[in-house]
């Protein structure tokens, strides 16, 4: 059973910027190419894996997000039981899409941490670490980035109008809230 321990355990709030860790969320890679893979996933979730560049798709309970033409990340809407990491999706996942050799289903859920942003200055903090420019990125409900973040790894998911889902290795997590909450104390 899996020992969820927190990687940030303090929340931040400033003037137009708020930061959180949601915890524990289960998050899941999937990868697969065939066609059949994607009817599979499709018809097992209830949801259709987006085949666009850098989109997201969601339902009641999931969100999708392309990380590349046959990767994608998986996690839930809901928080998860703290008590057990027993997913009654990965196990339906496993059933249909590993057992029958059209992908691979691997449980992130303690690898990645997954950071809420909240505020109409999510995207000048974001600027002042990352060479990727949010310019476009900031109007696109639904977008997702993999870029860089303080020197660190990210997957940025555009939530909403001023409401970012960041996902960071849990090993950097810890330096990364330091730095956004040094670099958001100077905004």
């Amino acid at each position: 059973m899996l020992n969820y321990i927190n990687a940030i355990t303090e929340e931040k709030s400033y003037s137009g910027l708020q930061m959180k860790e949601i915890k524990p969320v289960m998050k899941l890679i999937v990868r697969g190419k065939k066609r059949e893979f994607l009817s599979a996933i499709g018809k097992s979730l209830n949801l259709l894996l987006p085949t666009e560049a850098n989109t997201s798709t969601r339902s009641e309970k999931l969100t999708a997000l392309w990380l590349s033409p046959d990767e994608w990340i998986i996690y839930s809407n809901k928080i998860s039981d703290t008590d057990n990491n027993n997913y009654e999706i990965e196990n339906l996942l496993t059933k249909n899409i590993t057992k029958t050799n059209l992908g691979a289903i691997t449980d992130v859920t303690d690898q990645f941490v997954l950071i809420n942003l909240k505020g109409d200055k999510i995207f000048d903090l974001f600027q002042t670490g990352s060479p990727f420019n949010f310019n476009n990125f900031r109007n696109k409900k639904g977008s997702v980035i993999q870029t860089i973040l303080a020197k660190i790894d990210v997957i940025i998911h555009n939530e909403n109008q001023n409401e970012i889902n960041l996902f960071v290795r849990r090993s950097f997590s810890h330096h990364l809230f330091s730095w956004m909450n040094d670099s958001a104390s100077r905004l």
